[in-house]
């Protein structure tokens, strides 16, 4: 393809994404295809000549279009929202367009230190305290790939602090602390280290949120075992049911364990801060004091297309010591003399794409209030959602809706004697039986969960273009088929 090709497919290309976002809303949410289905439609092997381009276009249309799910979709509202703005898609073609493997600054001096600059914007969007700014020069910001691989590098830099400060650890003793609610990023940081995880228990009485007694206690079995905790990854908004945990009562309990790494995990809700109106429900004065590192994504609620996770650090230092590697062939004047960052040493692999430009197009292009209204909508809307549950007497909030979360069930009237696990027994497979008949719709995607033993079900918002009519639409869906449910569960009992 020469360049008046690239030009002309490049038209047609923008042509069609214009096109499917005009359609999207008659378009089933989820995929429709059965397992395997691309199999069928294309060739075992690669074609031994060049196909013309055109025809390629015109498969992706054909092929791999039906196979897609639309998380775009207004009536998206599992997993968590996942950002799609034309700013983002433009950023990522012009960073496309100019293709560096990002290592170090002289890859590109312009790489590194719009990401330098970026991360500082957002730092200050979201109220972050001046020692996580790169302009500190002590702590800082990087952008990585998504939460896990943040996480992974976090408790990589806390394990190197811990071992230099404690020489006589053994690896088999060291343990990361989780709790049960926290996401499987824990779980599998430990699992690629070869390390131990312990989960803590949250309760439903505290919304599923650490509290600090649970910790302390944890912390004198394991000084009993002979364990070493030396990292805590907390949560802001976990993914099942939004909770945050108490980050106030975790720093206060950890002050006398000060090598004991806090990294909060904040890649849905992390955003939230934008608001200063939601900066106290998301600890962000805890995390400013007590964080040693801390991670939201943007390309979640955030606006910015995948991949966009930012990760600061009180200390980049940390960082650096873990994972500085440099070889002669790296080696440069600017890096030597210190005047600049090096990313490649603040995260797992030497090569990194260009990801801050498109958060620079969709920072300038929306502003600081474009962002804030946005985050606000989708609260708005999950506020309307949870009262339209509250209203209806064979609905239940599982847990109180957190920020643009709803986490809920059918919950009717039981037979009165019923043991409590037997009533437990029976509204998980009722729910089970709601959920299978929503997931079999095309016009509605929710995910479902589970919270400390009780089935329920997840209501998220934040697709850009979900309005109230669309809120409203699911929650007639939610009400049609909960009726069917119901009357199918009511003849059930009648029977038996």
């Amino acid at each position: 393809m020469d360049i008046e090709q690239f030009r002309k497919a490049g038209y047609q290309a923008i042509d069609r994404i214009c096109d499917y976002y005009y359609s999207l809303e008659q378009k089933p949410v989820n995929s429709q295809v059965p397992p395997g289905y691309l199999r069928e439609l294309i060739p075992p092997t690669a074609p031994e000549q060049g196909e013309d381009f055109q025809t390629i276009a015109d498969d992706y249309q054909k092929l791999i279009v039906p196979g897609l799910t639309h998380w775009q979709h207004p009536n998206f509202y599992a997993y968590f929202p996942t950002a799609c703005t034309f700013e983002g898609i433009l950023g990522d073609l012009y960073a496309t367009s100019a293709t560096n493997p990002g290592f170090n600054w002289a890859c590109s001096p312009a790489c590194t230190e719009l990401e330098a600059v970026v991360m500082d914007w957002s730092a200050k969007l979201f109220g972050l305290a001046d020692h996580f700014l790169n302009s500190s020069e002590v702590g800082g910001g990087v952008m990585q790939t998504t939460a896990s691989d943040s996480a992974l590098v976090a408790i990589v830099a806390a394990r190197s602090r811990y071992t230099s400060q404690h020489p006589e650890a053994k690896l088999e003793d060291l343990v990361i602390y989780t709790t049960t609610q926290t996401h499987s990023l824990g779980v599998k940081a430990a699992l690629v280290l070869g390390l131990e995880c312990r989960s803590l228990e949250v309760k439903p009485e505290d919304r599923f949120a650490l509290r600090g007694e649970t910790l302390r206690r944890a912390l004198a079995e394991d000084a009993a075992k002979g364990k070493r905790p030396f990292v805590l990854v907390a949560t802001v908004g976990t993914t099942s049911s939004g909770a945050v945990d108490r980050l106030g009562e975790i720093g206060e309990v950890l002050q006398d364990h000060s090598s004991i790494w806090i990294h909060v995990d904040a890649a849905w809700a992390g955003v939230t801060l934008a608001c200063p109106e939601f900066r106290e429900t998301a600890q962000l004065d805890h995390i400013n004091r007590h964080a040693d590192s801390f991670c939201t994504n943007f390309h979640k609620w955030g606006l910015v297309n995948f991949d966009a996770s930012t990760l600061w650090v009180r200390n980049r230092k940390h960082l650096t010591d873990a994972l500085d590697v440099t070889p002669e062939f790296l080696r440069t004047k600017q890096g030597d003399a210190g005047t600049v960052i090096d990313y490649r040493n603040w995260h797992l692999s030497l090569g990194r794409r260009f990801r801050s430009l498109k958060v620079w197009f969709v920072l300038r292009s929306y502003g600081a209030k474009g962002f804030r209204d946005y985050i606000r909508k989708s609260i708005d809307l999950n506020t309307h959602f949870a009262a339209l549950v509250r209203a209806e007497p064979s609905f239940s909030l599982v847990t109180e809706p957190a920020f643009a979360l709803t986490v809920f069930r059918l919950a009717p009237a039981l037979p009165t004697g019923l043991p409590a696990a037997a009533q437990l027994a029976q509204l998980n497979a009722l729910n089970r039986s709601y959920y299978a008949k929503l997931n079999a719709r095309p016009d509605i995607y929710l995910t479902q969960t589970q919270l400390n033993g009780t089935f329920c079900i997840r209501f998220a918002i934040g697709a850009a273009r979900t309005t109230r009519a669309h809120v409203d639409r699911a929650w007639a869906i939610l009400q049609e088929e909960a009726a069917g449910v119901l009357a199918e569960w009511t003849a059930q009992a009648q029977e038996a």
